[in-house]
């Protein structure tokens, strides 16, 4: 079961790292809470979600993300197979 931690948001931004994603948390008006700038591969959360409205964002992103699994570590890895395992992201994108 996937908890709403502050341990398990680092885990996410961890794994964004290892895709070559840039978190950022900023104030703005976001429509959805966030935004993506695609051709430097940059998101930006609005700051003032709590932790779980930080992670939802996240996987809701990542659920549209191309993931290289050659470019994750063991333990991004394991995540990530957790989450589709737990259908909390689709693997529709998904690069082998």
């Amino acid at each position: 079961m996937f908890k709403y931690t502050r341990h398990s948001l680092k885990k996410l931004e961890t794994l964004f790292e290892e895709i070559d994603f840039t978190i950022r948390y900023e104030k703005g008006s976001f429509n959805s809470g966030y935004a993506i700038v695609e051709d430097r591969n940059i998101i930006v959360i609005n700051k003032f979600y709590d932790i779980e409205g930080r992670i939802n964002v996240l996987l809701d992103i990542l659920g549209q993300t191309e993931v290289r699994m050659e470019a994750l570590s063991e333990p991004s890895l394991k995540l990530y197979k957790q989450l589709e395992k737990n259908e909390l992201i689709s693997d529709d994108e998904e690069e082998e």
